[in-house]
């Protein structure tokens, strides 16, 4: 048996930080990963594939419906859908390539195998040919998260997918329904959508992307449509089956009335449960909520002082980018830094065309808590980059206090979104005020001005620039 400083259970984004950031301190770390491959769902089957997807059909909707505006003349234009998905496995490949070197780097053991707690201080991983036992001081959870199922709708990884079978497809469908207008969803049907698949979107709520402020999620919900996506809201749906060469979903609208629909695939994207199954809780005393999420405090311990838990499995935003903070302030934590996580400061990030971004309050949470804010808001359709790019849907929306110039949230969908959004991050962590945001020198033309704009608006002035 083998005595560790740090284990980390689980190599998606929060566990190959946390263990990287352990070893960078001195640490004697050990990685714990089920699977072949690290990277967890995000690298393998999340963030990285669907941005290689969603970045490929962007290129093809493009050469069908721009380029000849921009003067550029093809001939033919056609799909090679196995081409399209065998890149996206190269990129996977790439970054999971890039961990194992990263891992190797820093002298970080790595076990593969299923991990499960014999007690509060000992962890057995099991695989195909062994089982190993492991000790550790600290032991952090990193297990993340798996696709939610409905009631009624039972995933066959058939007809009826998840996004993980999604990215697994061996032909183009001829028509989808998805279920869920999350960022999954939206995501999942601009994908399929561009590649010429005939997609709905069946949402509960009324309107998309309903974590985000609403007026992002209208806007998106416009551009969509205009594109072609078939999008149903105010939609409970209470069952689906497959029919052997398609499946069939069934749902019902605000006022009952049943409605039922067919397509070649039925995609579940309701959000994402914690992933604990195997992990031997029972057998530590560690504590999960109703959900099933495991309970932390503000140090991300759990009630078990030497076990830490870090990204989806402790609820919250399910961002990759929050569980990697959790890595590196637990492994940090432990080494008894002083360090703190905004989280109302970590952006989201919705990877449409546009794209969607969004950072601190909404403008329903500000109404609901009756504080006051001035609204800011620019098109991009008065930008001159946007219009050069022909990118000039969307808007860029900053709320700001009347009285300090305190900006309190960002919003923005439009062209590259979500690089123009770590302006917004770095503006609310230094507490930088709007007009210290407008006085600043932006390049033109930028997309970025869309930004200069909207602050100069919610400080009281006018637009001075296009």
């Amino acid at each position: 048996m083998e005595n560790f400083d740090i284990a980390v259970i689980g190599s998606g984004p929060g566990g190959y930080v946390a263990a990287i950031r352990s070893a960078q301190l001195g640490y004697k770390t050990v990685i714990i990963e089920k699977y072949d491959t690290l990277g967890g769902t995000c690298t393998n089957v999340g963030c990285i594939p669907t941005k290689a997807l969603l970045d490929s059909t962007h290129h093809y909707s493009e050469a069908h419906h721009q380029f000849k505006e921009h003067g550029i003349n093809l001939d033919r234009i056609e799909l090679d859908f196995s081409q399209m998905y065998k890149r996206k496995s190269e990129v996977v490949s790439k970054n999971t390539d890039g961990l194992n070197f990263l891992m190797s780097k820093n002298k970080i053991t790595r076990i593969q195998g299923t991990a499960g707690f014999v007690n509060n201080t000992t962890l057995q991983v099991v695989n195909d040919t062994e089982k190993v036992m492991i000790t550790a001081e600290n032991y952090i959870i990193a297990t993340g998260s798996k696709p939610s199922v409905l009631p009624g709708v039972e995933i066959d990884k058939r007809r009826i997918i998840t996004s993980t079978e999604a990215l697994a497809l061996k032909g183009k469908p001829k028509s989808m329904v998805i279920i869920g207008g999350g960022v999954i969803g939206v995501e999942m049907a601009s994908i399929f959508n561009r590649i010429g698949t005939q997609v709905t979107i069946l949402e509960y709520a009324d309107h998309l992307i309903a974590a985000m402020d609403h007026e992002l999620g209208k806007s998106l919900q416009r551009i969509l449509k205009k594109e072609g996506i078939d999008i149903r809201l105010n939609q409970a749906v209470y069952k689906a089956e497959n029919t052997g060469s398609a499946a069939k979903v069934f749902f019902k609208d605000q006022k009952g009335i049943e409605n039922e629909l067919e397509a070649e695939y039925i995609l579940v994207a309701v959000g994402r449960s914690p992933y604990t199954k195997d992990l031997g809780l029972e057998n530590t005393g560690v504590e999960l909520d109703h959900r099933g999420f495991i309970r932390v405090n503000e140090k991300n311990q759990t009630n078990i002082p030497t076990i830490y838990a870090i990204g989806d499995v402790i609820g919250g935003v399910m961002l990759a980018h929050k569980a990697e903070e959790e890595g590196v302030f637990v492994a940090e934590t432990i080494n008894g830094q002083k360090r703190h996580i905004h989280y109302d400061r970590i952006p989201s990030v919705v990877y449409t065309w546009p794209e969607v971004a969004s950072v601190g309050y909404t403008e329903e949470y500000l109404k609901k808590n009756n504080i006051a804010y001035n609204v800011g808001k620019f098109p991009f359709s008065a930008s001159a980059r946007a219009r050069a790019s022909m990118d000039s849907d969307g808007f860029s929306k900053v709320l700001v206090d009347p009285k300090y110039g305190e900006i309190l949230g960002i919003h923005i969908i439009g062209a590259r979104a979500a690089d123009l959004i770590a302006q917004g991050v770095i503006a609310q962590e230094y507490e930088v005020t709007a007009e210290d945001m407008f006085r600043i020198s932006y390049a033109h033309p930028t997309y970025s001005e869309t930004l200069k704009e909207a602050y100069l608006i919610a400080s009281g002035q006018g637009a001075v620039n296009i």
